[in-house]
């Protein structure tokens, strides 16, 4: 039997399909193309050609096989590949960071929305891979935005998608890095037109700080503050798949007993942190937006609302802070 790209296909789907993985006809389509370099037009022209027998040709297959192996184990695609897709941009992703999910896109549309033609200074609390935060940047050109997390290991993830999709915006411009070596780490990236820049040659900053929630931000001030902070209660994770449950980190995961934690704290603490008239953005679970929503009214904010995903499904909710009304007296459970 002759070696072809549908015979492998079909290899791969079957072997994923015998690991329980859901959907494997898709997943091993993806590996081929990845050990290919290949898509899917070239896939549908040649996917009955036998296969050259050349030395190149052997290592993409031995590879395809292997990523197959595992993918099989449960092992997401996306750490696979290491990246994903995201609001048409391409971000670099591992085990330290969540994958991120046509769902989050939800709230960065609504930002994208409400803040069109303007600028605001945004922070971005529990970046992970950095892919609001980027993404607000490079979509919105907000040219001042601070990606911020408690773990080191994902702003490094971050600062390799800022750094990258910068660059590939700004091409060809002049991206630098300013490193303070103290704790907290802290680093910032800027890109310059090579002419027409202003006089610091500067026409967009990403900055990185590495922060528990509003820790390392004594004194600043932010127009919007936008987070995908734990949310899931710990009681669920041992009910998740396999690829959240055992290779997406925890620490990102765990939203405490009710799954509130993190937004009872960010409530509690964001009014100091805000200008007036700044608003918050929080993606939240599906059945999280009454309570969310209570949360930032309780507190004072204006203007509360709960925004849906594609699936119509609560996704996102957003309040705007008023100043003489704030009042975050709030319980931290």
């Amino acid at each position: 039997m002759k070696l072809t790209l549908q015979a492998l296909w079909n290899e791969g789907t079957e072997r994923l399909k015998l690991s329980g993985v859901g959907e494997a006809e898709l997943d091993a389509k993806y590996l081929l193309f990845e050990a290919f370099h290949t898509d899917m037009v070239h896939f549908l022209m040649h996917r009955n050609d036998e296969v050259k027998d050349e030395d190149s040709v052997k290592r993409a297959v031995a590879d395809y096989r292997a990523m197959i192996e595992k993918r099989s184990e449960r092992i997401p695609l996306q750490h696979i590949t290491g990246s994903r897709e995201f609001m048409g941009l391409e971000f670099s992703v591992n085990e330290h960071v969540l994958i991120p999910r046509q769902d989050t896109e939800t709230l960065v549309e609504q930002v994208l929305t409400d803040y069109k033609g303007k600028n605001p200074v945004v922070l971005d609390l529990c970046t992970g891979s950095g892919c609001i935060g980027v993404s607000l940047s490079i979509l919105g050109g907000f040219s001042d935005v601070t990606l911020s997390d408690i773990s080191l290991e994902a702003l490094q993830v971050a600062e390799k998608n800022a750094r990258e999709l910068m660059q590939a915006k700004w091409n060809p411009v002049r991206v630098t890095a300013e490193y303070r070596k103290e704790k907290p780490w802290r680093l910032e990236v800027s890109a310059g037109l090579a002419e027409g820049a202003d006089e610091k040659g500067s026409v967009q900053k990403i900055t990185l700080a590495e922060s528990d929630l509003f820790s390392a931000f004594s004194g600043r001030r932010f127009d919007v503050i936008v987070s995908n902070p734990p949310y899931i209660p710990s009681r669920v994770i041992e009910e998740l798949e396999p690829e959240v449950r055992d290779h997406e980190p925890r620490l990102a995961l765990d939203g405490m007993a009710d799954g509130l934690y993190f937004y009872r704290r960010l409530v509690a603490e964001c009014g100091s942190y805000l200008n007036p008239g700044g608003t918050v953005y929080f993606e939240i679970g599906y059945d999280q937006g009454q309570a969310v929503s209570g949360l930032l009214r309780e507190a004072g904010f204006r203007g509360v609302c709960v925004y849906q995903d594609a699936p119509g499904l609560d996704r996102v909710v957003r309040g705007t802070m008023v100043l003489q009304s704030f009042n975050a007296k709030l319980p931290v459970m």
